[in-house]
């Protein structure tokens, strides 16, 4: 038994008897249209890293430090970890224990806080996924026009979004195993970037005649005052990258939530993503972020949103040093990431409507499956509003793109807060019905992790667009602040119509419904025998 892991004993099951009846309604375990357990532990872990790594680091992080510097954008990305470590520590608590097919977010506000905020969380959650399948495309779109091809943009699009739509429609297996090696791509791509910017770092570029080590930050600056002079405006980069790092990260936490009702023995596999993610994060995102400030300088004109030839600053980085055809392949590479994050927050957005529509948040017919356990109808609904990326045509890549990440952005910092809100109600519960000890996973310093991060969250989300007011920009303010009034009409306008209470009371909340059938299901499971040394690395790995 790994630490942060709880066991069940017979007396605590008689206990835990004597509290709250389950409630049919919650039972996600018996509906009917289930989804398929084809993901495995790999396929669950490079779901998550790969939907965290995308386009936000590879093509975003240039817009950050072109406007901000090379401090900021590294303080930010670290910041941010804390940040994302917190929202997946409360979501794998939540999901170990009731690791059901269909569930997601919503599920669990609707069943501890309030079926109102959980309709309004849930197209929340739908809404930001959408918006952030179109921004992948657009990323793609400026990838893909680094090498200047004689042809339209449109039809670059059309392909990146038809394979989308293919490699989600056929089967959840051939889905994660598409996942796994596309995340498999970044990770290299990644290692590779790092080894190659250690090398650069010490001068060993062929165009390179001393150590380059931090020269940018000195010919540049460390710091690009942003919006005022002096300590403020350095203050106001670090916050507006802060801001702006919420984009690399935004639901990335919630992939392995989400695809828990698909994954083989969840209350061994979900741990163990979960654990090693914020890891692999930290060394992926803090030391790439690192390594785009020393690469690359803030004044660079190639950087996205310095001009219209924007482009990934590792592409760029690279090219000032005078590597040959290493560029190309790195922006091949961040092609095939941007297709994998889409693919990902594809995946995310029908599994979202899929989960809603066995909870009447949402129409019946998303609740359809395919033979193959494919919720088809709930796939081809969200991948129509990927569509928008086709903005692309009349509007320069640079300005779609800040678009949707504004636009996404703050759905995704609105989805952290209802997260953390139920992750303290549901702890609450399981307090008062004296059950905290049988939760299988536990997860450090709660619940005064979640407090604070809930306050700086919320913190974030009221300035996200603080620089439109500098000098004041209506399209930038809708673009940023648009989601808010969607989201309030969405819960307000369903309170009224359903006369709900402001929430559920605690001696009210379900903690029983579906803990036997996921109980059982962990009973049935076979454990891994590693007959070797090499199957033993395989399964530590997997």
């Amino acid at each position: 038994m790994e630490k942060g892991e709880a066991s069940f004993s017979s007396n605590d099951e008689s206990k835990i008897e004597e509290n709250p009846v389950e409630n049919p309604e919650f039972n996600l375990a018996e509906k009917h249209d289930q989804l398929a357990r084809g993901l495995k532990s790999r396929h669950i872990q490079f779901l998550a890293l790969g939907g965290a790594i995308g386009t936000g680091l590879f093509v975003g992080s240039g817009a950050i430090l072109a406007s901000t510097g090379p401090a900021p954008l590294f303080m930010a990305y670290l910041s941010m970890m804390l940040v994302v470590w917190n929202v997946m520590n409360n979501l794998a608590e939540m999901v170990v224990y009731l690791p059901m097919r269909g569930i997601t977010v919503p599920y669990f506000v609707g069943r501890f806080v309030d079926p109102s905020l959980a309709f309004a969380v849930g197209w929340n959650y739908w809404y930001a996924y959408a918006m952030l399948i179109g921004a992948e495309a657009t990323a793609a779109g400026i990838v893909i026009d680094y090498w200047q091809l004689p042809v339209n943009i449109a039809v670059w699009i059309t392909i990146v979004l038809v394979v989308m739509l293919l490699l989600n429609i056929i089967a959840v297996s051939f889905f994660g195993e598409a996942e796994f090696w596309f995340a498999s791509i970044k990770l290299i791509t990644i290692c590779g970037l790092i080894i190659t910017g250690v090398v650069i770092f010490f001068g060993g570029g062929p165009d390179q005649h001393s150590v380059l080590g931090f020269h940018y930050w000195k010919e540049a600056g460390a710091f690009v005052e942003y919006k005022a002079a002096g300590s403020a405006g350095r203050f106001l980069a670090y916050w507006h990258a802060f801001i702006s790092a919420g984009f690399a990260f935004i639901t990335s936490p919630e992939l392995i939530a989400i695809a828990a009702g698909e994954t083989i023995d969840p209350r061994k596999n979900i741990p163990k993503a979960a654990r090693r993610f914020v890891w692999r994060l930290a060394i992926f995102y803090g030391i790439s972020s690192l390594l785009i400030g020393i690469l690359v300088p803030s004044n660079d004109p190639n950087l996205l949103g310095a001009s219209n030839a924007s482009a990934s600053p590792f592409v760029i980085g690279i090219q000032r040093v005078g590597i040959p055809v290493l560029s190309h392949v790195i922006n091949a590479a961040i092609l095939t990431s941007a297709w994998s994050a889409g693919n990902s927050f594809l995946y995310s957005g029908s599994r979202v409507l899929y989960s809603m529509s066995l909870n009447g948040q949402a129409p019946k017919f998303f609740g359809i499956t395919n033979r193959r356990g494919v919720p088809y109808v709930a796939v081809l609904f969200t991948w129509c509003f990927s569509l928008l990326a086709y903005l692309n045509v009349s509007s320069s890549g640079a300005t779609v793109f800040n678009w949707f990440v504004n636009i996404s952005t703050i759905s995704g910092f609105i989805a952290w807060i209802v997260v953390m809100i139920t992750y303290l109600r549901f702890r609450r519960a399981m307090e008062f019905n004296d059950m905290l000890k049988v939760l299988p996973y536990k997860t450090p310093l709660q619940p005064y992790a979640t407090y604070i991060t809930l306050f700086i969250v919320s913190l974030l989300t009221i300035t996200s667009g603080f620089q439109t007011f500098i000098p004041f920009s209506a399209q930038n303010f809708v673009a940023g602040y648009i989601t808010i009034p969607f989201f309030l009409i969405l819960y307000i306008g369903h309170k009224i119509y359903y006369r709900t209470p402001l929430y559920i009371p605690v001696d009210q909340i379900d903690c029983l419904t579906g803990k036997k059938e996921m109980d059982e299901l962990e009973a049935m499971t076979e454990d891994r025998v590693a007959k070797n040394w090499w199957m033993k690395v395989w399964y530590w790995l997997a």
